[in-house]
């Protein structure tokens, strides 16, 4: 098996439905979907096995990939490929979004100047048995539950189906969850121009002017196509398993709603100019889904309806570009997260400013009363290390999130308690957690520092040019900088084997914000740039050698961040 037969990440645009989503590479190969909802199983996972996982592909001679764009400000893709006569012809990828619409998967292809064939290799259920393939009135039916349907005769070839579009002519499939009355083309265009509608409906939440606008709805588009509709959870991501480090094993589940997102994506979503609607879904979710149990508030990320998150199960697969374990699942849910949940304090502070509301207060005062009683104990930190530490970015922001709950607190007994402790962990922080040049620590005691510690002002936490924030600013540039990217430090691994971390990246520039050197900002804002692809989506993380992305794709967490490092740049630079 060789490299070739993967995408590189950078090639890689998302469709989806605000339910679930489809990978889409640059010749046109749909190499990630799974049916229904994100976090169930792949039916065609191509990206990676590319031999057992299956895939939608498209082939025509003397054909290569040209441009592609989304239609307006909807999850509607448009690919136009060029022939080497000089002709062009599009394909047109949406998944129905709108009451009484299908779901899956449409395809619309124009007038081909060349034969065209379009072949199905579904691979259900992660590709644990082969597909069941059968004829069905109009449709191939595979498993009994999903159908194919299509402009042209469908042949079934041992696992795969296919069709052939003739030169000139013009050509549809759609790959349905159900089984679907007469389909036309009238009928398709119809389902095209609701989904368009709808997705310019959802744009109209948010409307942003100013510093970076077409980037910033780049970004925007991408977490509301991760967001679940049903309730408005948003997940990290789209995919598992897309590595860290290539032919490495620092592979994760990523399709799973994280506690420690909600500040930063509320943030995101308010301060872009939301109507509101989105963040308090997304608030309503978290809360939605208290523990029974005593010995935690919430769990720190949960499925879609907010079940715990299964432990991780191996996949027997090659595996991106070699790249083993792929997992699903994730062991993390059991971690003790503090920062989690001093994120939800500062998303429920947000919203309840900008909105005058205090729903979820009941669940919003237990976790302040939890993190009162438990903000001393060792935790696994923000990057969900194995090893517990007293790790500083948690103790910062649980301190945070008290005091900013405290603001809004129903007494004053109350509202002394959280401060009270707040006060106890700046004096722990104070003096526990600066290393031996005076910088906040990765956590107390030790000497390194974490690209985190560059949120501590613009949590709120100090000042950005205390002496404190001066040395840690220093040790970042000297230890974790590469040019104007940033890594994290990693306890267990060596950081600098994975790729810069790009939110990270912009959390520093938000700094350089906050000591208004707007050139500063602009400088690494723009360098972390280089690593959105031509849709303006980003991975986890860039590769500065390779120029590669990495991680999983496309990952909210840096499109929040992002997002927060512009909002912040415009409203300092009007000031």
């Amino acid at each position: 098996m060789t490299n070739d037969k993967y995408p590189d990440i950078r090639d890689l645009a998302i469709i989806g439905d605000r339910r679930t989503a489809a990978l889409i590479d640059t010749k046109g190969t749909v190499v990630w979907y799974c049916p229904e909802r994100f976090d169930r199983p792949s039916l065609l996972a191509a990206l990676l096995d590319p031999e057992r996982g299956g895939a939608w592909s498209v082939r025509s001679p003397d054909t290569t990939f040209a441009s592609r764009r989304y239609l307006e400000d909807s999850a509607v893709l448009e690919t136009t490929f060029a022939t080497t006569n000089g002709n062009s012809w599009q394909i047109t990828d949406w998944m129905c979004l709108g009451e009484k619409l299908p779901r899956g998967i449409c395809r619309l292809f124009s007038p081909v100047p060349n034969e065209v064939t379009v072949t199905l290799q579904p691979a259900p259920d992660y590709a644990q048995h082969p597909p069941d393939l059968q004829y069905l009135g109009q449709a191939v039916q595979i498993d009994r539950r999903y159908y194919l349907y299509a402009s042209h005769p469908l042949i079934l070839e041992k696992d795969c189906i296919y069709f052939k579009i003739s030169e000139g002519e013009s050509g549809w499939a759609v790959l349905a969850d159900e089984q679907l009355a007469s389909i036309t083309i009238e009928k398709i265009e119809t389902w095209l121009e609701i989904t368009q509608a709808r997705w310019q409906k959802i744009a109209s939440y948010a409307i942003y002017h100013g510093p970076y606008e077409r980037e910033i709805a780049n970004s925007l588009r991408a977490l509301r196509m991760l967001t679940f509709e049903d309730n408005g959870g948003i997940i990290a991501a789209a995919t598992t398993s897309l590595p860290e480090v290539v032919g490495g094993e620092r592979n994760y589940d990523y399709r799973y709603v994280w506690l420690r997102d909600a500040g930063m994506i509320v943030s995101a979503l308010i301060r872009a100019g939301s109507n509101g609607d989105e963040e308090r879904r997304f608030l309503d979710y978290i809360c939605g889904f208290a523990c029974n149990s005593d010995s935690m508030p919430l769990k720190p990320f949960t499925t879609l309806d907010g079940e715990p998150v299964h432990l991780e199960k191996t996949l027997d697969w090659v595996g991106y570009r070699g790249s083993q374990p792929v997992v699903i699942g994730n062991a993390a849910n059991s971690q003790l997260q503090l920062d989690a949940f001093g994120n939800v304090l500062l998303a429920a502070k947000l919203i309840y400013n900008r909105f005058d509301t205090r729903e979820h207060w009941s669940l919003i005062e237990k976790i302040a009363d939890y993190l009162v009683e438990h903000w001393s104990d060792p935790d696994h930190g923000l990057w969900e290390e194995q090893v517990k530490h007293q790790y500083t970015s948690s103790k910062v922001i649980v301190a945070c999130g008290l005091n900013y709950i405290a603001e809004l607190a129903e007494n004053e007994a109350q509202a002394k308690r959280w401060r009270s402790a707040a006060q106890e962990i700046k004096q722990f922080v104070a003096c526990e957690c600066l290393n031996s040049e005076g910088a906040y620590a990765a956590f107390a005691g030790g000497e390194v520092v974490d690209v985190s510690a560059a949120l501590f002002p613009v949590w709120g936490y100090t000042a950005p040019d205390t002496p404190e924030m001066l040395a840690t600013i220093k040790v970042l540039e000297r230890k974790l900088a590469n040019g104007y990217l940033y890594h994290r430090h990693l306890e267990q691994f060596d950081s600098k084997k994975e790729g810069a971390f790009l939110a990270g990246t912009f959390w520093v520039a938000q700094y350089w914000v906050m000591r208004r050197d707007f050139q500063q900002a602009r400088a690494i804002i723009d360098a972390a740039l280089e690593y959105a692809n031509d849709l303006g989506l980003f991975a986890e993380e860039a590769d500065v050698k390779t120029k590669q992305m990495l991680g999983n794709f496309p990952q909210t967490f840096v499109h929040a961040a992002f997002i927060g490092a512009v909002i912040d740049l415009k409203i300092a630079q009007e000031h």
